[in-house]
């Protein structure tokens, strides 16, 4: 009798509240709750191919130098694609060209990491041209950010983990003025990816989720939609960020995702910079934070302001595919990666 009225009482509790209620803030499920596959973390001696699978790198001789630098003083060795400073009309030389250097460092065994020289627009070009196969049974670091995301949702989508960190045209600004971008990259290229301390913000949504971390440039994120590299987000945390839009084109593209369900089974949603929002003739009427929270607005999963990853000089590095733990909250949200 007494293990029938409890089995009664646990039913209406969870009608009456929801299953969510009895989970209490951890959202954290089974299902996805394990890293994707890691490409070895680098140690002295191996190689890094650095590659241009986006935008010209015109005049830009003097980045590349310093990211060979930066590798050779790391103990590392940096060998550079052979068509990197081609010039193909907005291009770093024709789809086929940047193809053939990036296939060349996914084939090459001795190769450890591919590290994208620049973002800019192009990498979606390259895309289907692509044979994954050797790094499948060799895998390695693929680093970058901006227009790189499309390649990391190629990536995350083949089962593997990717590093959403600093490219080498970075490297313009003064290296002392980069210290935050440079030493995250390195500690998580390395394997001691650092956790993060976010400033707190009245827009942040409050919770504590375990989860892997995925996403990148929104405009990107948004253009995959509909294809074969349109990323999975159920059960997993959402980076976004982005540069140079009106705030209608963001809440536009935020919109799509929403409809196209990228929001419905997801576990979290942490905010990078949005840089460069440009004033539209006719104002939005209200600030970027409270455009997301407002789209956002039907969802229970926790939301993180402030994180410093993007456009802006501190772009901390961030490991795609890997379990992270969200802690948010108005004071103060954290970041934590999962040994």
């Amino acid at each position: 009798m007494q293990k029938n009225l409890l089995i009664l009482s646990l039913c209406f509790t969870v009608f009456l509240f929801g299953p969510q209620q009895l989970k209490g803030q951890n959202n954290s499920t089974d299902k996805d709750n394990k890293d994707l596959k890691q490409p070895p973390f680098l140690k002295e001696g191996d190689t890094v191919a650095i590659v241009a699978p986006a935008g010209i790198l015109k005049n830009r001789e003097g980045e590349i130098n310093k990211a060979k630098m930066i590798l050779k003083n790391w103990g590392l060795h940096a060998i550079v694609g052979k068509h990197v400073f081609n010039q193909g009309k907005h291009f770093a030389g024709t789809d086929d060209e940047r193809c053939e250097d990036f296939q060349n460092a996914l084939d090459d065994s001795s190769i450890s990491a591919i590290w994208c020289a620049r973002g800019g627009y192009g990498s979606v070009r390259i895309l289907d041209k692509l044979d994954w196969t050797k790094f499948k049974t060799n895998p390695k670091w693929i680093i970058g950010y901006s227009d790189i995301t499309a390649i990391h949702s190629e990536v995350h989508n083949l089962g593997f983990q990717s590093l959403h960190a600093m490219m080498c045209t970075n490297l313009q600004d003064d290296a002392e003025t980069i210290k935050e971008t440079i030493a995250t990259f390195k500690s998580a290229v390395f394997g001691t990816p650092q956790n993060y301390a976010l400033e707190g913000s009245k827009y942040n949504k409050l919770g504590i989720v375990s989860a892997q971390i995925v996403g990148g440039n929104l405009t990107i994120l948004h253009t995959m939609l509909g294809s074969k590299t349109s990323i999975d987000t159920s059960g997993k945390i959402l980076f976004i960020e982005e540069i140079g839009e009106y705030k209608y084109h963001i809440d536009r593209m935020l919109q799509s995702l929403k409809r196209a369900g990228y929001f419905d089974d997801c576990a979290g949603v942490i905010i990078g910079d949005m840089t460069k929002i440009k004033r539209n003739t006719t104002p939005w009427g209200s600030s970027i934070e409270q455009l997301i929270i407002d789209v956002l607005s039907d969802y229970n999963f926790p939301i993180a302001f402030n994180m410093k990853a993007g456009h802006e000089k501190d772009n901390r590095a961030l490991i795609f595919g890997k379990i992270v733990t969200l802690k948010v909250d108005i004071a103060q949200s954290s970041i934590e990666f999962r040994n």
